[in-house]
């Protein structure tokens, strides 16, 4: 599942090691970065008030006005210009702000609440977000330094090019924001991420690692007498673990860890998070906890799982009767697909790291693939098997995948196309029209179907 005797070189870690930086302390502050939309606009603030003003007043302070838009300007009209443009941006920040809210409720209404953390760490968003308050900020500054007839030429200029900067980026937010909230917009980022996850985890191509059975030996093995180290701290959801400290860890105390949750399992205080053996190894429960994250809800980093959770969500919401749009999980299957032939063709090892000298230090629960592919069909299958699309595409799929994937993945496959033609019995009554829905179609209804292919 991971790639094994990477920590010795994992170069962050010991210098976070030497800084006293925790694994968990690192992942925050990246998760963090990478997702929190008010970050960057405080950063901006900053930047205004203790780098970029007090640079334009040396400036100023020596002379360096060089003319650009206005030859003549006098301290009046620039009292205006900048009143103008301050003010307005202020009530833009506030517009884009409000509309930005009122459509990301609407559209995780329509799709899923799971994309609100997407579309809020869209950085074109915070780009915007950033150059508006900039553009305030600054122009307030420069408010503030009218006196007399004293005019900071440059300032003004500055004010002038960032109002310009912060309408082309609004003009080119807005479509990038009504296409991102699509449904297949945003159905495709979320597979774009599950597979860069699925590509992390499982790093080998099919065939090229060990027997994706070996995994559950050692854990009949040593289980019996493990010492169970419970979670002591806030009841909330694993959202990953630093696999390389882990396996350093247990190393160090000369033991081998089991990770007893899956990434994207709920931990309350008190469950068991580790197993070790031989339980005699001292470990610190302590440090260990400093490895793993927990959170409200599930993140796509290290979980794949949950990019398919979302896509599906998606589909059983298009399929529901208040919404009835078939076409919608169609697409959302066409995703799926495409996950699901990626996850397949992948080697699916078991979540074992070895130290240098060949000693397992770390055992990682991991989805099988009957899980994957579960997941991806059972409920659109429950929810779509009286609509004619969906069946039609889900064969199509089904097919498609058993002859692309290693046959070692069809059976899981042919279990789940069994399971659709009964659906579609109990559904459709009429022997005709049972066999066109479950003719293949790739577009659901309306594409060449399998038996013409």
């Amino acid at each position: 599942m991971l790639n094994a005797k990477t920590w010795r070189n994992f170069d962050l870690r010991k210098l976070g090691r030497k800084l006293g930086i925790t694994w968990r302390q690192r992942y925050s502050v990246e998760q963090f970065l990478r997702s929190s939309f008010w970050f960057w606009p405080f950063m901006v603030i900053l930047l205004s008030v203790f780098v970029v003003i007090p640079v334009l007043d040396w400036f100023d302070a020596h002379g360096y006005r060089l003319a650009f838009l206005w030859h003549d300007l006098t301290a009046e009209r620039a009292h205006a210009i900048v009143s103008s443009f301050s003010g307005s941006m202020l009530t833009f920040l506030v517009f884009v702000l409000s509309s930005l809210i009122m459509v990301v409720t609407l559209a995780s209404a329509q799709l899923t609440p799971r994309i609100m953390a997407i579309t809020f760490a869209d950085i074109q968003g915070r780009l915007m977000t950033c150059m508006l308050l900039f553009s305030f900020l600054f122009g307030t500054a420069i408010l503030g330094r009218l006196e007399g007839d004293a005019v900071p030429i440059l300032g003004i200029k500055i004010l002038v090019i960032s109002v310009l900067a912060s309408i082309i980026l609004f003009l080119r937010y807005i479509p990038h924001l009504g296409m991102s909230l699509r449904p297949i917009s945003m159905m495709r980022h979320v597979a774009e991420q599950g597979q860069a996850a699925v590509e992390s985890i499982y790093p080998h191509p099919y065939g090229k690692a060990a027997s994706e059975k070996v995994g559950s030996v050692p854990r009949k093995l040593m289980r019996k007498d493990a010492r169970v180290i419970p979670y002591a701290g806030t009841s909330g959801v694993l959202l990953a673990f630093g696999a390389t400290d882990l396996a350093g860890a247990a190393e160090a105390a000369g033991c081998t860890l089991e990770l007893e949750v899956q990434v994207g399992d709920f931990v309350s205080r008190g469950d068991p998070l580790f197993l070790t053996f031989p339980p005699d190894r001292p470990i610190d429960a302590g440090i260990l906890h400093q490895m793993i994250a927990i959170g409200a809800e599930r993140t796509l980093e290290q979980d794949p799982v949950f990019a398919f959770r979302i896509i599906v969500d998606i589909a059983n919401r298009a399929l529901s009767p208040a919404v009835n749009d078939p076409t919608t999980a169609v697409l959302a299957i066409d995703q799926l697909e495409r996950l699901l032939r990626f996850v397949g063709s992948r080697q699916l090892d078991p979540g074992m790291l070895y130290d240098s000298d060949g000693n397992l230090r770390l055992i990682i629960p991991a989805p099988r693939w009957e899980d994957y592919v579960s997941l991806a069909i059972s409920e659109i299958r429950l929810y779509g098997a009286n609509s004619i699309q969906i069946p039609r595409r889900l064969v199509a799929m089904l097919e498609h995948l058993i002859e692309v994937l290693p046959p070692a993945r069809a059976p899981a496959l042919r279990e789940e196309l069994s399971l659709l033609g009964r659906a579609v019995k109990r559904e459709f009554l009429d022997a005709a029209e049972r066999d066109r829905v479950t003719t293949g179609d790739r577009q659901g209804v309306g594409g060449s179907t399998s038996e013409n292919s």
